[in-house]
């Protein structure tokens, strides 16, 4: 016997060993444990990388950014008693931020409302992306997120009470349960939630015992029953009664990734799950899951490949999508034909209408004048109509398909949402986002409701904040790391890993100037508040000053010297003479500009009026640390234009909403989820109506609306 107990679940536990059961030697049939690459039907990146995606909780993460010393809530402050003056008769000191004057009245934010996500979970998720109520709104996830987009008037509502990324998401199409949406997330100990997606209201949560997460959600024909694939290394398959929130069966699905399980159209006992090397054609009986394997037999071209998808036909017949573009057709668990070439890449998802019978493919393809990355196919797989999506990408690559009336909805692995129409082709694209890699650049417009977010994909992208639309998108060729407006709005700098940082036009977005003076990564970039000077902090310690005013060649006049640990955020003050700096190991530091010599008079530096705030070190800022802070840190920080909020992102993935200055250890605050771990950045926008925040891990941008 082995007892153990529970922290935070507060359970004790007895164990008894297994005698007898030697658990790694599973047999296996000869066609799974076959490794050879070329019997896999080939090999793809994106498959691989799935296939390794190791889904570990980031509810207790660690920081984004290796930085060391005492944070800033531990590091002790005692001022001597022969400086405390007893009265004050100096002049009151100047405002710590310059109060700019973008509404007449100076109002206090009370509270933040999700307003617009830009993003979509396209990189590793598949057949999460649905039409409701007839198609005027469709849903889809991104971060720890659910949202419901209208289509006429382009506006979102969510569901926010999961605690980490959402892996997967479907919908019950039987009409007793219209609109029950069911959402599986990541974590140790993760849950299902099956919720109406018109209230929002939660139906069920249920814990499973997929450790690490679920990767896969399914009803049932009459929607009571509920299927769940878990990341677990047995990709166990659990089988609910949702309503009652019970388990019906459990089983270990598969020694490697399960990417689909879906229940028949019109059952409630049978479904199949397909993964790596993998089909399998399961029946429910009484409380008891069994399987028949696929078998391939005689027929021509086939082979045991890894398989991607499912779709479904009459007469029992059953299609599964495979990752050299090929289509098998299988009648009960007996292969019957192949369809060669399907798509010339991996087919990820296949759609079944059920009103028709007719089915929707999408893989990864090179559009070509015959040839598109989504296919809608009559009800046997034998002809075809390929649709392009004009993305303009060399190869495109769709993740989920949903066929509504006369359209269908296709998600990309680069995050964007897209809908086609049968009958003309033409694709419009409804939802934008950053493809896979981290945001760390964000820059609100000075004057209009515009931003600027650059990411480790390579890009920069401009949004426009009252459209809630993309209005432009530049690729750079390296991850972007950080990004600034100038005072005037008609320049925008961009600094690069590589140690580059490039200067651009706004209204043409052509290169103005570019330099490349370090060989580290440029944390963060500033232009002076009188559009002479260029500030550029790098991981080395060290922030350049650059002079604008002589033009493209962007010649460095000074920089600071004896900066403590990784430069990571800048400010200037309101008249341009000094800048403070945060850095890797928890200090703030003024320097002069140009000439880079520290300030240490406290006296001097209490007088500085700032042109802006987003450093989250300083006294100023100290109630912005939480108690919990030793697991991960609040990464970035920005005071309203008004001066009276900061809003704060953290390493737990929240948005906190503070009163400024905070200089009370442990402030009151307002804290908001949806983002998954690291809110990497955050900003006001021009005149305090949004909040801006950009994610790390779940590459999703998350527009707030300030009440």
């Amino acid at each position: 016997m082995l007892l153990s107990v529970g922290g935070a679940d507060t359970a004790l536990m007895i164990w008894a060993r297994e005698t007898g059961v030697a658990r790694e030697s599973k047999a296996v049939d000869s066609e799974e444990s076959d490794d050879d690459a070329e019997d896999d039907g080939g090999y793809d990146s994106d498959v691989a990388r799935e296939r390794t995606t190791d889904y570990t909780t980031k509810v207790y993460a660690v920081s984004i950014r290796e930085m060391t010393g005492t944070k800033p809530h531990l590091q002790q402050k005692e001022v001597p008693v022969d400086e405390r003056p007893p009265v004050s008769r100096a002049a009151p000191l100047p405002d710590k931020l310059l109060k700019n004057n973008v509404t007449k009245k100076k109002k206090q934010v009370e509270e933040l409302q999700l307003d617009h996500v830009f993003g979509y979970r396209g990189f590793d998720g598949r057949n999460n992306l649905h039409y409701l109520n007839d198609g005027s709104d469709i849903i889809f996830h991104t971060a720890a997120a659910a949202i419901i987009q209208s289509l006429s008037a382009g506006t979102q509502t969510f569901y926010l009470e999961h605690t980490d990324d959402i892996l997967c998401l479907t919908v019950n199409q039987h009409p007793k349960y219209q609109n029950v949406i069911a959402t599986g997330q990541i974590g140790m100990a993760p849950s299902i939630h099956v919720w109406d997606a018109m209230s929002k209201q939660t139906l069920s949560v249920l814990r499973c015992s997929h450790a690490k997460g679920v990767s896969y959600v399914n009803f049932s024909a009459t929607g009571k029953l509920l299927l769940s694939v878990g990341v677990d290394p047995e990709h166990s398959i659990t089988v609910w009664r949702w309503q009652e929130g019970t388990k019906v069966s459990t089983k270990g699905g598969h020694t490697d990734r399960i990417f689909v399980a879906e229940f028949r159209p019109d059952s409630d006992t049978q479904f199949v799950s397909v993964g790596v090397k993998h089909i399998k054609f399961w029946t429910l009986v009484g409380g008891s899951l069994m399987y028949k394997k696929g078998v391939i037999g005689t027929v021509e071209d086939g082979r045991m490949q890894t398989m991607l998808s499912v779709a479904f036909g009459a007469n029992n017949l059953t299609f599964t999508g495979a990752i050299n573009g090929d289509v098998y057709v299988w009648r009960e668990h007996f292969l019957v034909r192949v369809v060669a070439k399907a798509h010339t890449g991996p087919v990820f998802t296949m759609y079944t209408t059920l009103r028709d019978g007719l089915i929707v493919t999408g893989g990864k393809e090179r559009p070509t004048k015959e040839g598109g990355a989504v296919k809608l196919w009559d009800q046997e797989m034998k002809r075809c109509r390929a649709f392009q999506l004009e993305t303009g990408l060399p190869v495109e690559n769709v993740r989920s398909v949903c066929r509504g009336k006369g359209k269908i909805l296709v998600g990309t692995k680069d995050g964007e949402i897209i809908e086609v129409g049968e009958k003309n082709a033409a694709s419009n694209t409804m939802i934008n986002g950053h493809t896979q890699g981290r945001i760390w650049g964000l820059a609100t417009h000075p004057t209009k409701d515009v931003f600027i977010s650059a990411s480790d994909d390579g890009s920069i992208r401009m949004w426009d904040l009252g459209d809630k639309k993309l209005l432009n998108k530049v690729s750079l060729g390296h991850p972007a790391k950080c990004t600034a407006y100038s005072p005037n709005g008609e320049m925008v700098a961009i600094g690069m890993e590589n140690g580059e940082f490039i200067v651009l036009l706004v209204n043409s977005l052509t290169v103005w100037g570019k330099k490349r003076d370090r060989s580290v990564t440029i944390q963060d970039i500033r232009f002076s508040p009188d559009n002479r000077l260029l500030a550029v902090g790098s991981v080395e310690s060290a922030v350049d000053f650059y002079d604008l005013t002589l033009g493209p060649s962007l010649n460095r006049i000074g920089y600071c010297k004896d900066i403590p640990g990784f430069v990571i955020q800048l400010d200037f003050s309101a008249d341009s003479k000094f800048i403070g700096a945060s850095t890797g190991m928890y200090k703030r530091q003024v320097h002069e500009v140009p000439n880079g010599k520290v300030v240490t008079e406290q006296a001097v530096i209490d007088r500085i009026t700032w042109a802006t705030w987003t450093s989250v070190l300083g006294d100023e800022v100290v109630g912005i640390w939480p108690r919990n802070a030793e697991k991960a840190d609040v990464i970035c920080a920005s005071v309203s234009h008004a001066g009276l909020n900061i809003a704060t992102g953290d390493d737990f993935g929240l948005v906190k909403l503070f009163d400024f200055p905070c200089t009370e250890k442990f402030a009151k605050h307002k804290r908001y989820l949806g983002h998954s771990a690291h809110v990497t950045n955050i900003r006001f926008s021009a005149d305090d109506k949004y909040v801006i925040s950009v994610g790390g891990s779940d590459c999703s941008v998350f527009v707030w609306k300030c009440l």
